[in-house]
């Protein structure tokens, strides 16, 4: 797997490179703009190449953009449905200018509006968003933990989504932390069998093109979106290196979204490295 960490960029894109190579990472994720506001940022083309150029030479590849935490495309409000779709194109006309591959976002919650109507909208967003994506970017949607009336709580409903929305270039990222709140017990191997089985029949693996690694210490099926340290949550060490074990994800990408600092960063990820050569 190529394993990175989501960065802060706010000090500077060679900081950020300078962080997730020193921790030992062969990826990285970031905010392009800020993750709490409706404004996207514009696009530096010179500090865009410069990035690029920085995560070349630190084997840093892919690079994934996690949109804003605003995001909410099934919204009935067309101020808030509008702004999030402005954001959602805005990310990834960064992505395709700055040579990042994969563009990772949340869909939002239903809240009072009917589901089918919600899903409808939800649909409608990403083909607009996907109608002015370039070659090499890819879309990924990620589960939520399924509290209240999230999108995108179960397998099930993100395949729905995958079908129904049908373009090459959009996928799935799948938390843990996150599928462990919405009632996927995988935290040993027999569970995450049954998860990635799960994965591959809704959604299909060749869809599935990137992970979140966070334990969490909220209990199975919580709904709480709560992320912690590798190893030291409900998820464990086991449930890890199940996932480590599986032939069929070496391919894809996994970014670590763990609290803390510096420090916690570096540990987080060498300890998602020892388990990886543990599993193999």
């Amino acid at each position: 797997m190529r394993i990175g960490l989501h960065v802060r960029v706010a000090g500077g894109y060679a900081k950020a490179v300078e962080h997730a190579k020193a921790a030992g990472c062969t990826a990285l994720q970031i905010f392009s703009s800020n993750p709490r506001s409706y404004r996207p940022s514009a696009i530096d083309l010179p500090a865009l190449d410069a990035f690029a150029r920085m995560r070349r030479d630190a084997g840093l590849d892919p690079c994934a953009i996690h949109t804003p935490y605003l995001i909410n495309l099934a919204s009935d409000d067309p101020k808030i449905s509008t702004g999030s779709l402005r954001l959602l194109e805005g990310d990834l006309a960064v992505a395709a200018s700055g040579g990042m591959r994969l563009v990772n976002t949340h869909l939002g919650s239903y809240g009072t509006r009917d589901r089918k109507e919600g899903f409808a909208a939800i649909c409608r967003a990403l083909e607009a968003a996907l109608l002015g994506i370039r070659s090499g970017v890819f879309l990924v949607l990620e589960n939520s933990a399924g509290a209240g009336n999230l999108a995108g709580g179960t397998l099930e409903e993100l395949g729905e989504f995958v079908r129904a929305v049908d373009h090459p270039q959009l996928g799935v990222c799948l938390d843990t932390a996150h599928a462990w709140a919405a009632g996927y017990e995988i935290n040993s191997q027999a569970g995450v069998d049954r998860f990635i089985e799960s994965a591959d029949r809704h959604i299909g693996l060749e869809k599935l093109l990137m992970f979140h690694f966070n334990d969490t210490e909220v209990p199975l099926g919580g709904s709480r979106d709560r992320h912690w340290h590798i190893g030291e949550g409900n998820i464990g060490f086991e449930g890890f290196r199940a996932l480590l074990a599986r032939s069929e994800l070496t391919e894809k990408t996994a970014i670590l979204e763990t609290p803390g600092d510096i420090a916690d960063d570096v540990r987080n990820v060498q300890t998602i490295l020892s388990i990886e050569r543990g599993a193999r």
